[in-house]
């Protein structure tokens, strides 16, 4: 009986050693990397055309991503800033164009890493401004056109994303006391905007 239980004892002793050198050999694997800024399956954004705010303005953007696509929304009150400057066609030296508060809708497409091309459809009010009468008025304009930007991101979570774009817009004309106002069909604008990723899903 004895000779039994020493042999049980020394049957578990040893499966025992067995356990503890199998798990101390054991490697652990090794934490899995994030995903890079343009892997993540879907993203949460949130940005500013900084600029604005030194002219007065502001400008605030919300942006989801899923996959390779974005879809963006945005308010943008552009202060003292003259957008008149950015005409490329019949834009006139005789008035000033200020954007007043707006939204805008912006889709997206990246096509390669955080490089996005993307379209754009905006409800601006601009306000004319006639500089030899400092005369007032307003105008509404639907405006689309097309926007190229890289993404440059500092860490996991903040970035840069400077951009071009190009605005297009129908005729419109507004009429002052002595003369008339033609807003220009195509803007040709630089853009730098700051934002902040708040929540991703890596794939």
């Amino acid at each position: 009986m004895k000779k039994k239980i020493l042999f049980i004892m020394c049957v578990f002793s040893s499966f025992g050693c067995v356990l503890a050198q199998n798990d101390s050999l054991r490697v652990k694997e090794p934490a899995r990397a994030h995903a890079k800024s343009y892997e993540v399956k879907s993203a949460v954004e949130v940005e500013s055309l900084v600029p604005m705010f030194l002219t007065g303005g502001f400008h605030i953007g919300v942006g989801y991503r899923y996959e390779r696509f974005r879809v963006r929304v945005s308010v943008i009150n552009g202060g003292s800033y003259d957008a008149e400057t950015a005409g490329v066609n019949n834009s006139s030296a005789d008035f000033k164009r200020f954007y007043k508060t707006s939204p805008g809708l912006f889709l997206g497409y990246n096509l390669w890493r955080n490089l996005e091309l993307y379209s754009y459809l905006e409800a601006h009010t601009f306000e004319i401004e006639q500089k030899s009468t400092g005369i007032r008025k307003d105008m509404h304009s639907l405006d689309t056109g097309l926007g190229l930007s890289y993404q440059f991101f500092i860490g996991r979570y903040f970035y840069i994303q400077p951009g071009m774009h190009v605005y297009l817009r129908g005729d419109k004309t507004v009429n002052f006391e002595t003369a008339s106002y033609s807003v220009p069909n195509v803007d040709l604008s630089p853009v730098v905007r700051l934002g902040v990723r708040l929540w991703s899903k890596d794939k």
